[in-house]
């Protein structure tokens, strides 16, 4: 596994790539060097395409990330989970209750819910564009702060009008 580290405006991300694919970003501000694995190798370029994508997307003029995706490791729930969550629009939102009946279970909000929780490849593979039924910002491993900063920047570049995007996908509190 290569691995190397990008700064972004919510924070140092950690980046890693298998031979298969981009395998983990990690929201990595407390430094959790001591967790990374033995065989893992600190390579700029061996993880080149996922920083690249990443600036671009930080700076607004990325919307689709194109990468090779390493198969992750999860439940098969959880990865048909994340096998849906790409299809959300870049700057819109979704709720739980409809991720669930995206992925034919509709009476599993909470479990969709735990599933992002244990996405390996957040931004990338967009969690961050789920929220609750009423509107607000739950759930989210660089936390709701960060979780804010990503729907707003997203709504700052969406290809829509932002007014276009406030009726429905902008109700969060």
């Amino acid at each position: 596994m290569k691995y190397d580290y990008i700064d972004t405006p919510i924070g140092r991300l950690l980046v890693a790539a298998s031979d298969a694919g981009l395998a983990h970003v990690r929201f990595d501000d407390d430094e959790r060097d001591a967790v990374i694995a033995p065989d893992w190798r600190r390579d700029r370029a061996g993880v080149a395409d996922a920083w690249m994508q990443l600036s671009e997307y930080f700076a607004g003029e990325r919307r689709v990330f194109d990468l090779p995706l390493a198969a992750p490791y999860g439940t098969a729930f959880q990865r048909r989970v994340w096998s849906v969550l790409p299809a959300i629009p870049y700057g819109q939102t979704i709720h739980y209750g409809e991720l669930a009946r995206r992925t034919g279970n509709p009476k599993a909000s909470r479990a969709v819910g735990a599933a992002n929780g244990a996405n390996p490849l957040p931004i990338v593979v967009p969690c961050h564009r789920v929220i609750g039924a009423n509107g607000t910002l739950t759930g989210f491993g660089g936390g709701l702060p960060t979780k804010r900063w990503l729907l707003e920047h997203e709504w700052r570049h969406a290809p829509v009008p932002a007014f276009a995007l406030r009726s429905e996908s902008r109700r969060w509190k």
